[in-house]
């Protein structure tokens, strides 16, 4: 049973997360508002477009994110608002402009129209595990009473935007005292199928490594979260009256040499180039770090505070809570390659 009757406010529409959690919205029956950054493009909507019930119950709307006062509109009438826009990407010219600025602006913009529309219950923002932590520590279990404070402009940017995102919509909560709640969901690592021909950031890590781009088996692990789980995962969080805080949305950490496997054995290897030199042991850990400083800085960055760390998180709260359950690691990696094959970002398997 639906919980608003109001159109669903879900802000940059077409992305990754948000186009499953407009699918899932439409599915359920809920009317659906969406923004994005330009109705021109036709072509990027064609997929929004599509999904069973859109005719009836999709209306896309233009907002950008640094715009003061462009998601007035779109959220005025709405009970209940999803936010989901935010850059997605390691490298970054000018990390504060690409990242930190429309990342918090951004927040601060649709906290903000929730707050003048006087109608909105409740607010459910797509933060990020980058939010809780900037690399992995030892055998510490994260849960969501940890905070990011180590990543900077020249440290991780990417995690330092959506740590000053997430912190920024709780000070305007708690400074501005709304008539709505606020509700986070902080996922890790995002993949699987697209609503969409866009090849996601996540994603990405999967054409790289058919492509050979990894010189061998790091000592990486991956903490994998369904995109359909994250979606299923904010919507729980809108139509559950006692979700409270934040919420760490992860599934199972995968170690690179699992993952590669798990392709190899499902038949991705012949015609690809999958790893196989194995770099997952101390020689390797070093060579790694070593030769970061030669990659571009944000992925330097990453590899030199992630290499041989496995991450460790508390997920009871969201599956008790929301019940939400999250797929199996494999489920959702296989799929991701067989709709990125679909798509063509890789090649199709070789029979």
């Amino acid at each position: 049973m639906t919980v608003t009757h109001a159109p669903v406010l879900v802000t940059g529409a077409s992305g990754f997360i948000a186009s499953h959690i407009v699918g899932q919205l439409l599915e359920q029956g809920y009317r659906v508002r969406g923004t994005v950054r330009s109705l021109k493009k036709e072509k990027d909507l064609a997929p929004l477009r599509a999904l069973p019930g859109a005719d009836e119950r999709l209306e896309l709307v233009e907002a950008d994110l640094l715009t003061p006062g462009a998601y007035d509109g779109p959220a005025a009438g709405c009970e209940y608002v999803l936010h989901t826009a935010s850059p997605y990407t390691l490298e970054a010219k000018d990390p504060q402009r690409d990242l930190v600025d429309p990342a918090v602006g951004g927040t601060r913009h649709v906290l903000t129209a929730c707050r003048r529309a006087g109608t909105v219950k409740r607010v459910v923002l797509t933060s990020s595990m980058a939010a809780i932590t900037d690399e992995p520590e030892g055998d510490r279990v994260l849960t969501e009473d940890d905070w990011n404070d180590k990543s900077t402009l020249d440290r991780n940017p990417y995690y330092l935007s959506k740590t000053l995102a997430e912190r920024a919509a709780w000070g305007f909560v708690d400074e501005e005292a709304p008539s709505f709640d606020l509700v986070v969901i902080n996922p890790f690592l995002v993949i699987g199928p697209s609503v969409g021909p866009g090849l996601n950031t996540s994603n990405q890590l999967f054409a790289d490594l058919l492509a050979g781009t990894y010189p061998g088996v790091m000592s990486l692990t991956f903490a994998f979260v369904d995109v359909r789980d994250v979606a299923d995962a904010h919507v729980r969080a809108m139509e559950t009256p006692s979700a409270r805080g934040r919420y760490i949305c992860a599934g199972a950490a995968v170690p690179m040499r699992e993952l590669v496997q798990i392709v190899s054995d499902a038949g991705w290897g012949p015609g690809h180039k999958l790893p196989k030199l194995g770099m997952d042991c101390a020689a390797g850990d070093f060579a790694v770090k070593l030769s970061s400083y030669l990659q571009p800085k944000g992925v330097g960055t990453y590899l030199r505070t992630h290499v041989g760390r496995v991450p460790r998180y508390d997920t009871s709260k969201i599956e008790r809570g929301l019940g939400v359950s999250f797929r199996p690691a494999s489920e959702s990696i296989l799929a991701a390659l067989d709709d990125m094959a679909r798509w063509g970002h890789v090649s199709q398997k070789q029979a």
